[in-house]
């Protein structure tokens, strides 16, 4: 006859050993320490170990900063910012309030950092959307709405029309600005 086969999975469970729980380090209690808490501000990898009561207690009382003046506070917070790492700035500040580079230093294929590239960067006139072109030839200021915009279109097509203006060039191409101008700000209330 055929054996029956032993039953492997699940393994039988098994008590595992218990591993040693320290005390709770609060005077006079018997608790499991399980949580851990700093010793100290100085010594951040050093613990106190709490039963859940007690560490509570601990971290409410618990303040970094207690003894500190403004300044080491203000300092402490600054050194944070580059998680208390040493930094400084990677060019020098030159005469003009440019940063400039050593040319010996760095191999720019590019320009970037001359100050040249810096100055002609600085000259160019900001770049404005169409929407904000379009509000400047319909001398239009603040939030534009739908009844504003139509008004303000009537208007100046009424002042710039070619046949109130007796077939005059300059107030024709006015027209066509101001048309095309409309268009644009109504598609832009449209979205």
């Amino acid at each position: 006859m055929y054996a029956r086969a032993q039953r492997f999975w699940p393994p039988p469970e098994r008590e595992s050993p218990r591993q040693a729980v320290r005390q709770c380090d609060h005077p006079g209690c018997a608790g499991d320490g399980e949580y851990r808490a700093p010793k100290s501000r100085d010594s951040l990898d050093q613990y106190f170990w709490f039963c859940l009561d007690h560490v509570r207690d601990y971290n409410r009382a618990w303040d970094f900063c207690a003894g500190m003046s403004a300044a080491e506070i203000e300092s402490l917070v600054r050194a944070d910012v580059t998680w208390n790492r040493a930094s400084w700035p990677l060019g020098r500040l030159t005469a003009g309030g440019l940063f400039g580079f050593d040319p010996e230093r760095i191999k720019d294929q590019f320009g970037l950092f001359s100050e040249d590239f810096w100055r002609r960067r600085k000259r160019r006139k900001a770049r404005t959307s169409p929407e904000d072109e379009a509000k400047r030839v319909m001398d239009l200021k603040g939030p534009l709405t739908l009844a504003s915009l139509k008004a303000r279109y009537r208007e100046l097509c009424k002042r710039h029309h070619p046949d109130i203006n007796g077939g005059d060039k300059a107030a024709e191409e006015r027209f066509k600005e101001v048309g095309q101008a409309y268009r644009t700000l109504l598609a832009s209330l449209s979205y």
